[in-house]
């Protein structure tokens, strides 16, 4: 059986999710095999010192160079695409699209700094997928807030007239609404608003399970730009 390949594209100054990365998915499947892409090569002479049998560093960027010109199962791209205009995200897509297995998966996402605000847009060979917003609901006041985490295709869509405006729309409303359960637990009243929210009509995806950890998925029609 072929292992499975993942990369973590732009890794940045230093190779820490990369790493974090293979351990945590090492602990699910340990013949999985981690490949960290950077643009820099002093950044990826500095993470090669880290390499290990599971974690691998090489230079590159958006056309993914992987060994014998194999396909990735999964390329995570965090915090990369937001330094490029929205106009250019179209053909960035199709080529990492180009660099996935024939069931893998690309997510492009944008998180804060220590990653308690996120979004991400999963995509597969035929295009986006979905849109996920994770949040630590712990304080939280209001989910819009992932508003200015949004990926860069969204970023500049969250106003009147778009389908990414009503959905922050109505996802603080029930979040309100649903403030009686706080005494709960803020998980207990996220559930119940992102309930609310299927209830209402918008593709939800996943279960309580998903929903507790402070997510909410939804296929990317829903909320794609609408001009």
């Amino acid at each position: 059986m072929v292992s499975p390949v993942v990369v973590d594209l732009g890794y940045g100054a230093a190779p820490h999710t990369t790493l974090e990365l293979a351990e945590r998915l090492s602990s699910v499947n340990p013949s999985v095999r981690v490949i960290g892409i950077e643009i820099d090569p002093e950044r990826v002479e500095a993470a090669q010192q880290r390499a290990n049998a599971r974690v691998s560093f090489v230079r590159g960027g958006f056309e993914v160079p992987l060994p014998h010109d194999r396909p990735a199962d999964v390329i995570r791209a965090f915090n990369v695409l937001r330094q490029y205009d929205e106009s250019e995200v179209g053909d960035i897509w199709n080529r990492l699209r180009s660099r996935i297995s024939s069931h893998g998966i690309i997510l492009d996402g944008t998180c804060d700094e220590i990653g308690r605000v996120a979004t991400w847009v999963a995509l597969g060979k035929d295009g986006p997928e979905s849109l996920t917003v994770a949040l630590r609901l712990a304080e939280l006041t209001a989910p819009s807030i992932a508003a200015e985490r949004l990926v860069k295709m969204l970023i500049h869509r969250n106003v009147p007239g778009e389908s990414i405006h009503r959905f922050f729309g109505d996802l603080d409303r029930l979040w309100a609404v649903s403030s009686p359960l706080q005494v709960y637990s803020p998980s207990q009243r996220w559930i119940a608003a992102v309930r609310a929210m299927k209830v209402e009509g918008w593709p939800v995806r996943g279960s309580a399970r998903e929903w507790r950890l402070g997510e909410i998925t939804v296929d990317w029609d829903a909320v794609a730009p609408q001009r």
